[in-house]
């Protein structure tokens, strides 16, 4: 005897959404044939909280999709044991899967790609190492990294995590946002592993002074002897998208190579370039 089962009102949506596509009427059915209603709702809730500053729940992603909880729910489930989403106290966020994905075939567009040439540029030029980070879940990671070409090189491995609140990228990155987006941004702040008490009123200030200069440039508060330069990359609508970064470290003995400053004028002028291949038309022109 074959073997039946219940079909709940989402299993009813979908499938009466997929014999309508199937039919089609007069005047769209070649285009709605081969349409995907259930990949649409899932691409949806992974579009929508890429756009999303804070965590969601399920409720208020079906609201801004305007679909019921019914429809999403085996969607946000699915793509939450796929490794797509994190879920936390009924709230929903990306992982970083899509990153990873887009880390093993990077679109050519993408901005690794389209820093990566000149952060080669920049090494060699300056003769020092360079990494760019990304702000992501209240913490600072390392997306890509070049090595100086000196024998030895003092950089960050891809995929590191930093502090938000104690380094130079991380200024960087929060200063160059609206008031709001700041607040989220410290709000989600995940303290790392010997990172240094700050206080609130400081902070602002440093974030103040780093978008005032448009730049970062400080002593590093993890190892000795090391100079954090740090700019920002901008893409388009003025949106903040990385930070480019040298740790600057200087040779004792008789090789000469390009002083600090020589060194900042550098990566101020690649930071501003990356900003106009990324979209920006005003930033450092």
């Amino acid at each position: 005897m074959p073997r039946t089962r219940k079909i709940n009102p989402s299993d009813a949506d979908v499938m009466q959404t997929a014999a309508v596509d199937e039919i089609g009427d007069d005047s769209g059915a070649a285009k709605n044939r081969y349409a995907a209603p259930a990949l649409d709702k899932g691409l949806d809730i992974l579009e929508l909280l890429s756009r999303s500053e804070q965590m969601l729940t399920l409720n208020q992603i079906s609201r801004q999709l305007g679909r019921s909880v019914n429809e999403i729910f085996r969607m946000v489930v699915t793509l939450e044991q796929r490794g797509y989403l994190i879920a936390d106290n009924d709230h929903y966020r990306l992982s970083l899967k899509l990153f990873e994905l887009a880390h093993h075939h990077q679109p050519i567009r993408s901005l690794v790609s389209t820093a990566l040439p000149h952060m080669r540029e920049l090494a060699n030029r300056a003769v020092q190492s360079s990494h760019l980070t990304v702000y992501e879940a209240g913490r600072v990671i390392v997306v890509a990294q070049v090595d100086s070409p000196e024998r030895w090189a003092f950089g960050l491995k891809v995929g590191a995590l930093v502090s938000l609140t104690d380094t130079a990228s991380g200024h960087v990155l929060l200063a160059f946002r609206d008031d709001a987006e700041r607040a989220s941004m410290l709000a989600a702040h995940v303290r790392m592993d010997g990172e240094q008490e700050i206080e609130a009123a400081q902070l602002m200030r440093q974030i103040d002074e780093t978008r005032k200069r448009g730049h970062s440039r400080m002593e590093s508060r993890q190892i000795r002897g090391v100079i954090n330069l740090s700019y920002p990359i901008m893409g388009a609508n003025n949106r903040m998208l990385a930070a480019l970064n040298v740790p600057y470290i200087e040779r004792i003995d008789k090789k000469v190579n390009p002083s600090l400053d020589e060194v900042q004028g550098i990566v101020q002028e690649i930071s501003a370039r990356l900003s106009r291949l990324m979209g920006d038309s005003s930033f450092g022109a």
